[in-house]
């Protein structure tokens, strides 16, 4: 069988202060057609475990471009135009087809392409026409439209927040696509409307349980996949908001009954699926008088990986202000602090302005005499098998404070983005991080405690208060009850 594969990400938060063109891309990710690496990336699993079944001589397989930028603002026209039709020509070149297999975020918004994911595979459906079997693997922070229901044959979902399956996920679409175009299975596609936009971490419960539950029912044989769209709250999309997607072998009208129940299901968990969230001085508070060490404060809001900056500074600002000890923070975005840095020479000490640059919510930059601990070119951190970049990245120290400046944005995946730039969290107190839940899976480990502190910010926390223009469907929490509504 030909197959063809490709992958253009990014998560868009509409409400940044950022924006998002081709050297975004290019910073973070971008393999043209046989320059992916072994290892995946967040979105392109679906290479390895195609390049797998290559090997094994199953398949011819024909790669196109994969390519990932960090979330931020709005993607710019000429670069979502640019990356489409580069694909889509890849696609055109490689026909015939018995399949085409896509790693997929699911949240991209670009200026004038409010869906950008269902207008690709509208084009690849156009090309390939209805005999090729398309599949697509999606981040569960997405928008799931009509229209790449409509367009896919196969549509899996990480299963995960943090998303430690993102592998799995790949491996699913891979084999559920490449068994329907062997004519093995006929996917049919359920999808149930949850009506509601909530935080929805699955290292606690409610969510671990259910997601147990639908990792038993793809076991029990009687579903081909199960997925949960949590949708993703800072993106303005018609399409906002939680879905159930359940795939059986040809059987629509029971994936549609099951589809709704877990549906309602998830619905009962409205308000209460997040964790505790705390204030600066709550948080930071309950660390320092914490016996367990190290104790891990995720800054859930100034989270990169929510398309925000991740410059702000005002837990910084908290530590310094409280006088607390044995305390790293990473990171803080801020390439000119770390040119800075770098011109200075590791030891060097220096006043240095840091942080704070990008938005008028994300606290006042932070003036201190400060001395460079470490400086390491082209910095990375790991999330799961993936390497994630930092850029040219900095440690500089404020009396025993050690903070990881880096020049490119990155939400905190593991610890190892602070020892792979020589901090020792061995003898810290508190890890100070940026990130909403990521940072879970690789963190857990070696943490006394977890704590997540909450910040009003550039991130639209609240969708009671997020000015959305393109919403027009009654969702929980803006409704109390949106069935009830809509059934009446």
């Amino acid at each position: 069988m030909r197959v063809f594969c490709a992958s253009i990400a990014t998560e868009t938060n509409t409400f940044s202060p950022l924006r998002t063109d081709f050297s975004d891309f290019e910073q973070s990710f971008y393999a043209p057609p046989g320059h992916h690496p072994a290892t995946p990336t967040l979105c392109s699993a679906v290479f390895p475990a195609l390049r797998k079944r290559a090997a094994e001589g199953s398949i011819e397989l024909i790669e196109g471009t994969a390519t990932w930028a960090e979330p931020g603002g709005l993607v710019n026209a000429p670069t979502w135009l640019r990356l489409r039709n580069e694909v889509l020509d890849q696609l055109k070149a490689a026909l015939p087809l018995d399949a085409a297999i896509f790693g997929l975020h699911g949240a991209m918004i670009a200026d004038g392409c409010v869906d950008c994911e269902g207008d690709l595979l509208e084009a690849v459906r156009q090309i390939v026409g209805p005999d090729c079997r398309v599949g697509t693997s999606f981040d569960p922070h997405s928008h799931l439209s009509e229209k790449r229901v409509r367009n896919a044959d196969v549509i899996t979902v990480f299963k995960e927040f943090p998303h430690t399956d993102f592998v799995e996920a790949g491996e699913a679409c891979v084999d559920l696509t490449l068994k329907s175009a062997r004519g093995e299975i006929t996917p049919a596609t359920s999808v149930f409307d949850v009506r509601m936009i909530d935080v929805l971490p699955t290292s606690i419960q409610p969510m671990r349980g259910f997601i147990d539950k639908l990792k038993q029912l793809e076991q029990s044989g009687n579903i081909l996949s199960a997925s949960v769209i949590h949708g993703f709250m800072a993106g303005d999309s018609p399409d906002l908001g939680a879905r159930i997607i359940v795939v059986t072998n040809n059987e629509k009208a029971k994936g549609d009954r099951l589809a709704r129940d877990l549906g309602m299901e998830l619905f009962s968990f409205r308000g209460r699926a997040a964790p505790e969230f705390l204030t600066p001085h709550e948080a930071l508070g309950r660390a320092d008088a914490s016996s367990r060490f190290p104790v891990v404060i995720a800054d859930v809001w100034d989270n990169p990986g929510g398309g925000v900056a991740g410059d702000s500074t005002i837990m910084l600002q908290h530590v310094m202000e409280m006088g607390l000890q044995g305390v790293a923070v990473g990171t803080i975005w801020d390439p000119m602090a770390v040119r800075l840095c770098f011109a200075a020479g590791e030891g060097a000490e220096f006043d240095l302005r840091f942080g704070g640059k990008t938005s008028a919510h994300a606290g006042q930059p932070i003036d201190a005499t400060v001395k460079v601990i470490r400086l390491v070119e082209n910095a990375v951190q790991s999330f799961g098998t993936s390497v994630v970049p930092l850029g040219n990245s900095a440690v500089i120290r404020i009396g025993d404070l050690d903070i990881v400046l880096n020049t490119n944005r990155s939400q905190a995946f593991s610890p190892d983005l602070f020892t792979n730039l020589g901090v020792d969290i061995s003898r810290k107190r508190i890890l100070i991080v940026k990130s909403t839940n990521h940072f879970h899976g690789a963190f857990a480990p070696i943490a006394g405690e977890i704590l997540y502190a909450a910040i009003d910010g550039p991130y639209p926390n609240d969708p009671r208060r997020t000015a959305y223009t393109r919403l027009k469907r009654a969702l929980w929490p803006m409704v109390e009850d949106p069935h009830q509504e809509e059934l009446a």
